[in-house]
């Protein structure tokens, strides 16, 4: 028996009627990390407590306060969040024995207590609501838009919403040709790293001639320092099974898997019980919304590999082999899972497909540009004020992101330093670096590409300018030859001799022609690789030796690290500001450094081990790093 969709959504909007307050706490992995779902756990206790009505879910008798739980509200630096609706009242980083005076002073006599909501650096002023925090005023959250809102385990909340309505609307309305035709009018296209367009690909895998057809959602996602699908998975689960059963209707498949990294429980429990509130509905299994089309999904659960990420791998893995790339042709579309035609999108190409269609072409058309249109979700980590999860309209810059979103660049000690900007790094180990030259080059999949970086995934990484980037290069060099799977030479013997020859030049041991062998084997291994991982590894290092070349000769010819960064190319120097309080001979593991009371000291170099201890422990300031 499938649901009734209208019916669902009018009473749960009557039930919810008599709710007066809402009070969300982000569940999403950063704000449970720091106890946010102990705090949700003390506000029903503490509502109990004081006889006022207190609802966990919407039914008939709900009213009064609603607690619930929401997934990743992207505030992550400032949390646990807490939102208190109707005003729109966000408190951060709430801890428990907050509870009993947010209820006293929010909900029952509707004060605002400043000392909990965020304040603004800049000009210190206090920003109570959402609207009000810099944060969010320059976001176009779309995709994320119900996914620090909804409760993700309620499907009849999602339903509210008109969530499962544009598939059984298609079910109803369209043809498999008409739904492909949509999504090519939308531009939408992958948001997984290639940007293919998705209306595209579903045409081809509809057009084959098979019984057999599946839809697979890529959620292994494993850049380091990237949370957007994850966030997804664990904020809005039935916007993803929704946009899965648009695509099974438009290709005429049967079946989908939803493939999610096993590191990632908490949006596994909720992706799975997702699947089966969706199931007991009647909206997924056989029959769906009562037609003749039957449609169901199983969630696997990856062991984590990296190269997973690549759709021939991820099949094989699917399929019980281990998980290898394969060449290319065939595409999926032709011969896929199980030999058959197969969809691959990412999760938040999935999670798009039923908003575009309840925003509309015209609408969504406008945001973004005219080739890359919509939103992009960003995982925004590195040396910035506020870090977290973000989402811009394409065509936004990176001035705007860092200077309005991210609060600005910061040092090594959390100060804010407007000119310290240095690169950021984009699309994780598959992007490239991008410099102050590129601050006004609009963000998408064209113009990033031109500049020899990619949206991939969606991890944004900002640096200042005490970060080595020969370092960075090695730091994803590391990554990648980590996770090579080995099947084809270039992949598993060039990066490790890329990384081979970095290591040489963080060390001061690499000369002038070990850069020239650097150059040429990333381009050997961009050009000779099998799959997406090792074509794409060399990226960073390709994208550094062109904008940070210098760095490079530095440390092979002057033996210097310019940011101070590599152990082996630094070394420690008492200025003259010391006041010879003996703080840092007393922490020195080594007895490197001499000198009198109140006298000048010293450091031996040939006894410095570089660790450091002498310049966190000086008072004054006065040890630099050359």
């Amino acid at each position: 028996m499938s649901i009734n969709l209208q019916k669902c959504k009018e009473e749960y909007l009557n039930n919810k009627s008599d709710i007066t307050k809402r009070i969300i706490i982000c569940g999403g992995t950063a704000c449970v990390a720091q106890g946010s779902l102990k705090i949700k756990d003390k506000f029903i206790e503490k509502l109990k407590e004081k006889e006022l009505p207190v609802a966990t879910i919407i039914i008939e008798e709900s009213k009064g306060n609603h607690v619930s739980k929401s997934g990743c509200q992207g505030f992550c630096q400032m949390g646990p969040l807490v939102m208190i609706y109707p005003e729109e009242i966000m408190y951060c980083m709430v801890k428990v024995d907050d509870v009993e005076e947010i209820i006293v002073r929010s909900i029952e006599q509707d004060e605002i207590i400043d000392r909990l909501v965020y304040k603004n650096p800049t000009n210190q002023e206090y920003c109570p609501h959402i609207n009000d925090i810099p944060f969010y005023q320059k976001q176009h959250r779309f995709t994320l838009s119900q996914c620090g809102y909804i409760d993700p385990e309620d499907i009849n909340e999602y339903i509210s919403l008109d969530g499962y309505t544009p598939a059984k609307e298609m079910i109803a309305n369209y043809t498999s040709k008409e739904i492909c035709d949509f999504y090519t009018e939308s531009g939408l296209r992958g948001r997984g790293g290639g940007g293919f367009p998705t209306g595209l690909k579903w045409e081809f895998a509809r057009r084959e001639d098979s019984q057999e057809k599946y839809v697979i959602c890529n959620g292994d996602e494993g850049d380091p320092g990237a949370f957007m699908d994850r966030s997804l998975m664990e904020g809005n689960p039935h916007s993803i099974i929704e946009g899965m059963i648009i695509a099974a209707i438009a290709i005429g498949a049967s079946y989908g898997y939803i493939y999610v990294r096993a590191e990632y429980p908490l949006a596994v429990n909720r992706i799975k019980k997702a699947v089966l509130d969706a199931r007991e509905a009647g909206i997924l299994g056989e029959y769906i919304f009562g037609s003749d089309y039957s449609f169901d999904i199983e969630v696997m659960e990856g062991a984590g590999a990296f190269v997973c990420g690549e759709e021939t791998a991820l099949m094989r893995s699917i399929e019980g082999e281990r998980g290898m790339p394969t060449a290319k042709p065939p595409y999926p579309s032709v011969k896929g899972l199980f030999g058959k035609p197969t969809v691959i999108n990412n999760v938040e190409t999935f999670s798009s497909v039923p908003l575009i269609y309840n925003l509309g072409l015209e609408k969504y058309n406008k945001l973004g540009t005219e080739n890359s249109s919509g939103t992009k979700t960003f995982a925004l980590t590195g040396h910035v004020a506020n870090t977290g999860l973000i989402e811009v309209p394409f065509g936004i810059t990176l001035r705007e992101i860092i200077g309005n979103i991210s609060g600005g660049v910061v040092d090594n000690k959390g100060e804010i330093v407007g000119t310290s900007f240095k690169a950021v790094q984009i699309g994780g180990p598959s992007g490239g670096c991008l410099t102050a030259e590129h601050l006004d080059l609009p963000l998408d999949f064209d113009s990033l590409f031109s500049a020899g970086a990619m949206v991939g995934s969606g991890g944004l990484v900002v640096m200042n300018n005490d970060t080595c980037m020969v370092q960075i290069s090695k730091f994803f060099m590391e990554f990648t030859q980590h996770e090579s799977c080995g099947k084809c030479t270039p992949c598993r013997e060039g990066t490790k001799r890329m990384l081979e020859l970095l290591e040489k030049i963080t060390q001061g041991k690499a000369d002038m022609e070990d850069l020239e062998k650097l150059k040429r084997l990333a381009i050997s291994v961009k050009k000779s690789s099998l799959c997406g991982l090792g074509k794409t590894a060399p990226n960073p290092v390709l994208s550094t030796l062109r904008f940070f070349y210098d760095e490079y000769v530095a440390h092979i010819e002057d033996k210097e690290c310019p940011a101070g960064a590599c152990k082996e190319l630094t070394k420690y120097f008492i200025t003259d500001k010391c006041i010879g309080c003996t703080k840092c001979a007393k922490v020195c593991p080594t007895d490197a450094i001499r000198g009198e009371v109140k006298k000048l000291h010293i450091i031996e170099q040939d006894k410095c081990i570089k660790c450091g201890a002498c310049q966190k422990a000086c008072p004054v300031d006065a040890i630099i790093i050359k």
